[in-house]
């Protein structure tokens, strides 16, 4: 590492090592807070809703001091391109696993649809349990004991959820480009309209599960259809509000000067985050809403 380099104050030249914290132990102490407040909580104690609210504020504070730690030690160039390569490999294993997570959703509902309706409906079924049973897809469950409803068709709201999650991904690409380019007030003004698109989506997808469940009757009860309807687009639906907070951090940082167009891996960890988001959504658009 050349001398100049060092002088720029832009690397340090050996791998930081943080001093010991208190943040994961006070994580771990607000973590156990929050599940134990939910556990008494579904189970009617009133108490447990308090400690819920209580160990996810908790979380937030732990979470605002652990990456400002993070922050401040990067914009003061302590770390190195070692350290640079690390965050970029947690990164990466934390999406693959996000995808893993998402793959045994989407494999629930391939195994749901290609696999177990057609089992239940096959002719020794019908002649000895379930005579009734057609093995479409949705049903209402071999037994009919699953209410009435309807299922969420591609138009309009999730086909303009689409339009605005691929159009968050062209603004995050150019605000990137920009970014790279030194073109400060450009790249800010391209990943605000990435936020503004990441939030306006969460507010379709909320207008969309009253819709289903005031006028459809779909429910997460609504048999094997029904809970994974919900559960792979209400965890998307979570994971685009983690990426739309992390993009907001981010151009909050953008706005004060913290990254250049050499050093700026917060940017793109959190821009990773967002296309993978995308590329889960082109999925479940596909898998849930159209076929």
């Amino acid at each position: 590492m050349s001398a100049s380099h060092l002088a720029q104050g832009k690397e340090a030249p050996y791998y930081y090592v943080p001093a010991e914290s208190v943040h994961p132990v006070r994580a771990s102490m607000s973590l156990l807070f929050a599940l134990l407040g939910a556990a008494l909580w579904i189970n009617n104690y009133t108490v447990g809703f308090w400690l819920f609210i209580v160990g996810i504020l908790s979380l937030f504070v732990v979470l605002y001091g652990w990456f400002g730690d993070a922050i401040r030690e990067s914009e003061s160039g302590i770390n190195s391109q070692r350290v640079d390569h690390s965050y970029r490999w947690s990164m990466a294993w934390f999406i693959f696993s996000e995808v893993m997570f998402f793959a045994a959703f989407f494999g629930s509902l391939w195994y749901a649809r290609e696999v177990t309706t057609p089992w239940l409906s096959n002719l020794d079924h019908q002649n000895l349990l379930w005579p009734n049973f057609s093995g479409t897809w949705p049903n209402l469950g071999p037994a009919g004991v699953v209410p009435e409803f309807k299922t969420v068709g591609p138009f309009w709201l999730p086909t303009i959820n689409t339009a605005l999650l691929l159009t968050s991904g062209l603004t995050l690409t150019i605000s990137h480009h920009a970014l790279r380019a030194s073109h400060r007030g450009k790249a800010i003004f391209w990943l605000a309209a990435t936020v503004i698109l990441g939030f306006t989506f969460v507010a379709c997808q909320a207008y969309e599960y009253h819709h289903a469940y005031q006028d459809l009757n779909l429910r997460f009860d609504s048999g094997a259809y029904g809970a994974l309807f919900y559960m792979l687009t209400g965890f998307h639906g979570f994971h685009v509000i983690l990426g739309a907070t992390f993009l907001t951090v981010i151009l909050f940082r953008l706005i004060r000067g913290h990254f250049s167009a050499d050093h700026h891996f917060g940017f793109e960890g959190a821009a990773w985050y967002w296309h993978f988001v995308d590329v889960v959504w082109l999925g479940l658009y596909l898998f849930v809403y159209w076929f």
